[in-house]
C-alpha cells in the first residue's frame, strides 16, 4: 500500500530544502525567487525504530522499512493552472496527502515573491489557487448532469443538487473538505479527485534559533489554523538539510542536540502523515527478513495478508499474532507461545498497530 505525499507551497519557501532533508536524492535549491520547472520525486523509508528493536531478539539477514513517495511540487502562485501549471496541479491531484510548507524565516538575500513574509497570506494564496481548480472541475460536471436532471433522471437530479452545494461552497473561498453534505452524498464528486479535500500537514519552515519553540510567524499560523483538524510542525529546514548530509549517526545526533532536538523534524512529519491518513504498521519477523507493512486502520487480518500478497488473502486460514511489546519483553516467539501471548485469530480479527503477524494460508 503506497503512500504518496506532495510538498506544496509558494516558490522559495523552502519546499525543496525540506524535500532534501527527507530524500537521498538531493534536488537543486536556488536563491532566485521562482519555482523550478519540474517536480522532484523520491521514495523514502518511513523511520521506525521498532524494526531495530525486533532485530535484537530475532537476528535477520535484512530489515525492510515501509516506504513513502515524496513529490516536491514546483511553487504555486497566482498564475498556476495555466500552461505548465496544469502539470503541477495534476501532481497535487495524484497525492494522498499534502505537506504545505510555509516560510517562517527572514532572509534578505531571498526575496519573497509577494514582497514580505506573511505565512497566513501564503496559506490563503495557495488555498485560492486550489479552490479555483476545484470549482472548474465541479462546474464541468454540473454541465454534464444538468440536462439529465431536467428530463427527470432522479440520480442526475441528486447529483446536480450536491454539486451545486460544492459550487457555492468553493465560490465562498472555502475548501471542499468542509462542504456541508452527508457522507454518502460525497460519491457524486469522488471521480473529480478534488484538490481541497486532501488532508494537509502544515510545516512552518523556521530559522535555526526557532527550531524548538517556533517564532512570531509560526505562532500566527497556529492561531489561524486553530479550528482546523490538521497537524502543524516546526522544522528548521536549512539546519536539518545540513544534518542529513552528515554520514555518521553520532554526528547527526550531536548536531540535533546542539539545536535542542531529539530527532529530525522530518521523522515527525512522516509519522504525522501516517496519522492523518489513518495508517498503521504491522510486522513480519523471521531470520530472512524483518519487514514493516502499511495498512489502513480497521483492516482485518485477511486484508492485511493481502497487502503482503493477494494469494495470502485469497487462501487465508488464520493469523498467528504477537503484540510488539510482548515480543520484546519476552524475547522470542517461543516465549510468547509459552506465556499465552501468541494468539490465533480468524478472518474477523482487526489488526492493530505494531502487531507481528504470521499468516497461515492455502491456495
Amino acid at each position: 500500500m503506497g503512500l504518496k505525499c506532495g510538498i506544496i507551497g509558494l516558490a522559495n519557501v523552502g519546499k525543496t530544502t525540506i524535500f532534501n532533508c527527507m530524500s537521498s536524492t538531493k534536488a537543486l535549491t536556488s536563491n532566485v525567487a521562482t519555482g523550478t520547472g519540474k517536480s522532484n520525486i523520491s521514495t523514502i523509508n518511513v523511520p521506525d525504530n521498532r524494526l531495530y528493536e525486533l532485530e535484537k531478539f530475532q537476528p535477520t539477514e535484512r530489515i525492510v522499512h515501509t516506504t513513502v513517495e515524496i513529490v516536491d511540487i514546483p511553487g504555486l502562485s497566482k498564475t498556476t493552472g495555466k500552461g505548465e501549471g496544469n502539470k503541477f496541479l495534476a501532481d497535487v491531484r495524484n497525492c494522498d496527502a499534502l505537506i504545505h510548507v510555509l516560510r517562517c524565516f527572514d532572509d534578505p538575500s531571498l526575496p519573497h515573491i509577494d514582497g514580505s513574509i506573511d505565512p497566513v497570506r501564503d496559506i490563503e494564496t495557495v488555498n485560492f489557487e486550489l479552490q479555483v481548480r476545484d470549482l472548474e472541475s465541479v462546474e464541468k460536471k454540473l454541465q454534464k448532469v444538468e440536462k439529465a436532471a431536467k428530463v427527470g433522471d432522479k440520480e442526475a437530479k441528486k447529483a446536480f443538487e450536491v454539486l451545486s452545494v460544492y459550487k457555492n461552497h468553493l465560490e465562498s473561498f472555502k475548501n471542499a473538505s468542509t462542504v456541508p453534505v452527508d457522507e454518502h452524498d460525497k460519491k457524486y464528486v469522488d471521480d473529480l479527485f478534488l484538490l481541497t479535500t486532501k488532508p494537509v500537514i502544515y510545516v512552518c519552515n523556521v530559522d535555526e534559533k526557532s527550531a524548538v519553540n517556533g517564532n512570531q510567524y509560526s505562532n500566527r499560523v497556529k492561531e489561524f489554523l486553530k479550528d482546523e483538524k490538521t497537524e502543524i510542525l516546526i522544522i528548521a529546514g536549512k539546519v536539518e538539510a545540513e544534518i542529513s548530509e552528515l554520514e555518521s549517526e553520532d554526528d547527526r545526533k550531536a548536531f540535533l542536540a546542539d539545536v535542542g532536538l531529539t530527532e529530525p523534524g522530518v521523522n515527525k512529519l512522516i509519522r504525522a502523515a501516517y496519522s492523518l491518513l489513518n495508517l498503521e504498521t504491522f510486522f513480519t519477523v523471521g531470520p530472512k527478513e524483518i519487514r514493516a507493512w502499511t495498512i489502513k486502520k480497521g483492516m482485518t487480518a485477511p486484508q492485511a495478508a493481502g497487502v503482503i500478497h493477494s494469494d495470502l488473502e485469497r487462501g487465508f486460514i488464520r493469523a498467528e499474532v504477537m503484540k510488539y511489546n510482548d515480543f520484546i519483553t519476552l524475547g522470542s516467539e517461543h516465549a510468547c507461545r509459552e506465556k499465552g501471548k501468541l494468539f490465533v485469530e480468524g478472518k474477523n480479527y482487526v489488526v492493530e498497530d505494531g502487531d507481528i503477524l504470521h499468516i497461515r494460508f492455502n491456495v
